[in-house]
């Protein structure tokens, strides 16, 4: 595919050249503030503190929790990493930001290592939420003589029934393409706080009656690892003579409280302006929450939790911390079961963030070349790419199983993605500061300049630090050593095998159409090469296209211009940071679907317009696209996810956000057997049906001679109505008025039925 800058406007037939297809290179974006950009990242990042905790203490003692609050600290260093990456803005996803940096191969490593990453972050949150769930059972079942505790096998195998069911279900809620929303992580959060305040004033109360002592300070003596916690180094003296080795053995287990980070990196682009003042403010809000709640938890439940009893509750820590507060056992296992509640809310988060992130990687690497376009092939009723969706939920499942509902075995392979695809984002960006020189918005402190060239010192530091971790971690973890190697490799080979099959067929496809891609920042109808009050018909699914067909079949050829839109949705990934490139946007998959409309277009013998956008919301790409098209019409087809009156309503709201003034679309929504939905989008005089016309045709005869000799109109008789309608509302009264609307609404569909 080339670029012709003179050539016709209008995607014509075969015979009048090569096709051309508009790139907007601007994002038709919506945006949201910091604070739900911070609630998205903490669904994921609090997660670990359900199981973070109890996993480091498991290995190394009850000093675990000085090593989750220094990982705590850690954290806003990376942080601040995560920062300095977004503010570059390199173009063109995450394998070839880090291909910039490190060079192909190590790119291909890193994307294998975040892949680890989001496999597993899937089954550990899936098998901790289980594992609470299953410790609420026993109580309760203790507690109502239904059964004695649940054996460790049963609670297992409760835990990993659950993670799977909670993976088919979202794996279900993925391929049918269900948009996250930032309103319910909001939600969410506000749920998780109330918790988290209940649990720090009542173990505070109760540290204060028990008088309860703080964990051993960190010191190397004060470490009491397991044979498992030092792996390979479990028959040498190292880790007792060398103190320091000790210490990153013991931050090593802890680093799992850690993860979740990069998520701060999937919502740079959705963040509203000023971008880069608003990601620092998230990143301390994000700081500061997951510092008070993930260390406290720990600490808290050293102090609390007796010695013996701990060590049951260790993949459980919360819950077993709600059953040791000071109080009735009644009311700590209410507080317990809303624990439960809480996480299985926030956990069942991390395991669809888990397949949203891994969709979003794996498309990017498929946009990169790296990855067949077989991956991203369309659902042919949801349209979404649900044989990537289907082979990350495989893997996730079969994990789950191999797990046999053991968190400490999930937590040792998940810390070999987390430590590696953090180490590989500080050496990317470390590099990237000496091959891309340029200004930055913002840098990792501590950069001293020696004899005029910077050293960048703190980024050394903190990238220094996380690989001096990864690879302790190498010799501690010696099954996730394995484990991670090996998937990252098989990763790396399929990657490498992809790319080259992919640079040897080339793009070029003879069975379809080969497109002119020419690239504006704006998208416009000269840009098209559109009429104002043309037609736009957006399509994002080859198989279903029979609403373009409906359009072609009644448009007559002069009168109105027809751009076919393709709203090319910007996933949620770790690489949420970077732009794509124009030969992004259209890959094999854009080129099949506009080779089928053009198909359907030349068969008619009408002339159509094609132009791609990319967004991070459909309704709102949609209304924004056709705004800058200055678009009369826009005809969906049939939503399979949602009824028609729900789709009308969810353009409706991206409507009402756009900016004044607001332009007036006609809408229609086809459906497959031929019947349509007509809306108008903007203020409108209603359709009004007979029997509302008598009825107001009636009452202006009553209040005719009642107001006389004033003049009344029909329209006085509906503006006084309606005023009055808002007098109650702001009477304060509006539950009333609500209440009388529902029973109309409701006695008016019960007429429908009845007259059907």
């Amino acid at each position: 595919m080339s670029s012709i800058p003179n050539n016709p406007a209008a995607a014509g037939s075969r015979g009048h050249g090569i096709p051309r297809v508009l790139v907007a290179t601007t994002a038709l974006l919506s945006f949201i503030s910091f604070w739900r950009a911070a609630a998205i990242v903490l669904n994921d990042l609090a997660s670990s503190a359900y199981y973070a905790g109890g996993e480091a203490e498991g290995y190394i003692g009850k000093a675990a929790p000085w090593f989750i609050l220094a990982i705590m600290l850690f954290s806003y260093a990376v942080r601040a990493v995560y920062i300095e990456s977004c503010s570059m803005f390199v173009r063109g996803g995450v394998y070839r930001a880090v291909k910039q940096a490190l060079g192909g191969s190590l790119a291909k490593f890193s994307v294998s290592a975040l892949m680890f990453d989001y496999i597993l972050t899937g089954p550990i949150s899936g098998v901790a939420a289980g594992q609470y769930l299953a410790g609420l059972l026993s109580e309760t079942s203790q507690h109502f003589h239904l059964s004695g505790a649940f054996s460790p096998r049963a609670v297992n195998f409760i835990a990993a029934s659950f993670a799977v069911l909670v993976t088919i279900y979202f794996w279900w809620q993925n391929t049918k393409g269900v948009h996250e929303s930032s309103d319910k992580a909001l939600k969410i959060m506000k749920l998780v706080t109330v918790m988290v305040v209940v649990l720090i004033v009542w173990c505070v109360r109760t540290i204060m009656i028990r008088h309860s002592a703080i964990p051993p300070l960190p010191y190397p003596r004060n470490l009491h690892f397991t044979p498992s916690a030092v792996g390979w180094l479990a028959h040498s003296s190292l880790p007792q003579t060398f103190g320091v080795l000790a210490i990153f053995i013991a931050l090593g287990h802890s680093v799992l409280a850690m993860s979740g980070e990069e998520s701060l990196a999937q919502v740079y682009r959705e963040m509203e302006s000023p971008k880069l003042p608003n990601l620092k403010k998230a990143g301390l809000v994000i700081f500061i929450y997951s510092l008070v709640f993930t260390s406290l938890v720990s600490f808290f439940a050293v102090m609390i939790i007796p010695d013996d009893a701990r060590q049951g509750f260790l993949q459980n820590l919360i819950g077993g911390l709600a059953m040791n507060l000071e109080g009735p056992f009644l009311a700590r296992l209410i507080f317990h079961a809303f624990v439960v509640i809480v996480g299985t809310l926030i956990l069942a988060g991390a395991v669809n963030t888990a397949i949203v992130g891994s969709n979003g990687v794996l498309n990017r690497v498929s946009e990169d070349g790296v990855l067949s376009d077989w991956f991203r092939q369309p659902h042919p009723r949801f349209g979404t790419s649900y044989r990537i969706v289907n082979t990350i939920v495989l893997l996730q499942t079969a994990t789950i199983i191999v797990s046999r509902g053991d968190v400490t075995f999930l937590a040792n392979l998940y810390a070999f993605g987390v430590i590696w695809s953090f180490t590989m984002n500080g050496l990317a960006v470390l590099v990237l500061r000496y091959t891309h020189p340029v200004e930055r918005e913002f840098q990792v402190p501590f950069n001293p300049r020696i004899a005029g060239v910077q050293i960048p010192l703190g980024l050394i530091a903190i990238t220094a630090t996380l690989f001096l971790v990864a690879v302790v971690n190498l010799f501690t973890k010696p099954v996730a050593t394995m484990a991670g190697g090996a998937f990252s490799v098989l990763l790396y080979i399929v990657f490498t095998i992809s790319e080259r099959h992919h640079k040897r067929i080339g793009t070029a496809n003879v069975e379809m159409d080969q497109f002119n891609l020419e690239s504006e920042s704006e998208l416009t109808p000269e840009a098209v090469g559109a009429r104002p009050g043309n037609i736009s018909v957006p399509v994002s699914n080859q198989y279903n296209l029979y609403h373009l067909g409906n359009v072609l079949d009644r448009v007559k050829p002069g009168r109105r211009d027809v751009v076919v839109l393709h709203v090319r949705l910007l996933r949620r990934a770790a690489s949420g940071e970077y732009e794509l490139e124009p030969e992004q946007l259209f890959g094999s998959i854009e080129q099949q679907l506009f080779s089928k409309a053009l198909a359907m277009a030349e068969k008619r013998g009408k002339s159509i317009r094609l132009a791609i956008v990319a967004a991070n919301d459909l309704s709102e790409g949609i209304l924004r696209a056709a705004t800058s098209l200055q678009s009369s019409t826009i005809v969906l087809g049939r939503s399979s996810r949602e009824s028609t009156e729900q789709q009308a309503r969810l353009i409706g709201e991206a409507w009402e956000k756009l900016g004044d003034p607001k332009p007036q679309f006609n809408l229609e929504i086809h459906m497959p057997n031929g019947d349509k939905l007509y809306k108008v989008l903007g203020p409108h005089a209603p359709n009004l049906t007979a029997n509302e016309i008598n009825l107001l045709h009636r009452l202006w005869l009553r209040f005719s001679d009642s107001v006389s000799p004033l003049e009344l109109h029909h329209h006085d008789v509906v503006h006084f109505a309606l005023q009055e309608v808002q007098k109650e509302l702001e009477d304060g009264v509006e539950d009333g008025v609500v209440n009388r609307l529902r029973a109309h609404l409701e006695e008016n569909q019960k007429k429908r039925k009845g007259s059907s």
